[in-house]
């Protein structure tokens, strides 16, 4: 008696027809720079034209646990934002315009919907961040994820002008730290999340008064991408450091961009912390330094500009929907101090 692929789990068919599915998705991202179309065994994208010393810049990641709350919820339509956003807000805060983006979603049993859904969020993703989708991996792994579980990760190439690259060796004491708010938690610290919000699909789904909203559509919020607004910022204003706030929040992010010898202060009081922060932290019973070294606490992206800049790089930022406010400056020293 004979086993084939399918009696071992595995349906090829469910392959084409969840390509079949995302195809149009996948071509809505495509830029000038793409050559060849969805199939090959490898993405091609060509090099931008007129640059002297162009340097690629790459950064892979996942959303992380987060997707577990699209998982039992079967709202699947904007965890591939958060899996771009994570890449994409990452390679520009060296300066780098995203090219392209690769995405790999695995799981236990392949439903062409859910992963084309999925594959939706990466392409809107994409084209909020001007990266062309060129390529990914679907894998169906029978015994590996249970039930209809699955998991997400990406991978973002861009680039820059060597002389342009923003890598925070120019930042000195009294550089002031301008923050962009966040859409909310984005993509990190969602082991403490569920722990604290839980997992029951219809208490999620009911309006919370101390929240203001239904938990889970605070919950599923997808991370804000900040590509564009970057981009724009830096070629308006010299711009010393960008520090994108993923997980380890202020404490450890933003000291990351600073030369040694420098510090900063923040003025934890100088923006309204989102509510849900609030609560998170009161049910947590975290210290301030645990929060801001949890999560993004309202912040998900820091510029570093001299203090004359200071006025130009707000008006640039909020003329493209940004909502920008002073954190603090840099001080000689070391870490994060907060006030």
């Amino acid at each position: 008696m004979s086993i084939s692929y399918k009696d071992s789990g595995v349906d090829v068919e469910r392959g084409y027809e969840a390509v079949r599915l995302m195809r149009e998705h996948v071509k809505s991202t495509y830029t000038d720079g793409v050559l060849g179309d969805i199939g090959s065994f490898g993405g091609f994208f060509a090099m931008p034209k007129g640059m002297k010393e162009p340097v690629l810049v790459a950064g892979t990641d996942g959303v992380g646990t987060k997707l577990k709350y699209a998982i039992i919820t079967e709202k699947h339509d904007t965890i591939g934002i958060d899996a771009v956003a994570m890449c994409v807000n990452d390679i520009v805060c060296q300066g780098a315009k995203p090219l392209f983006f690769l995405d790999y979603f695995a799981t236990g049993k392949l439903s062409p919907e859910k992963v084309a859904t999925v594959v939706s969020g990466v392409a809107e993703g994409c084209r909020q961040s001007g990266a062309a989708l060129i390529g990914g991996e679907t894998a169906e792994m029978p015994g590996f994820y249970p039930g209809g579980d699955y998991d997400i990760a990406g991978f973002a190439v861009g680039v820059v002008e060597k002389k342009k690259i923003i890598n925070g060796s120019k930042i000195k004491s009294g550089d002031i730290l301008i923050g962009l708010k966040s859409s909310g938690i984005h993509s990190n610290g969602y082991s403490l999340v569920r722990k604290l919000w839980g997992e029951d699909a219809a208490q999620l789904s009911e309006y919370s008064e101390e929240l203001g909203a239904r938990p889970i559509d605070v919950l599923l919020t997808p991370t804000r991408i900040y590509v564009k607004s970057i981009l724009a910022l830096i070629e308006k204003v010299k711009v010393k450091g960008i520090a994108h706030i993923t997980g380890g929040g202020f404490i450890e992010n933003i000291p990351r961009i600073f030369p040694e010898g420098i510090g900063c202060r923040i003025d934890t009081k100088s923006y309204e912390v989102p509510k849900v922060f609030d609560i998170m932290v009161k049910r947590a019973k975290l210290t301030k330094q645990q929060a801001y070294n949890t999560f993004n606490m309202g912040i998900g992206m820091v510029v570093c500009v001299a203090k004359k800049d200071v006025e130009a790089t707000i008006a640039q930022l909020e003329s493209t929907g940004e909502r920008c406010v002073v954190l603090g400056k840099t001080v000689r020293g070391s870490g994060v101090t907060l006030r």
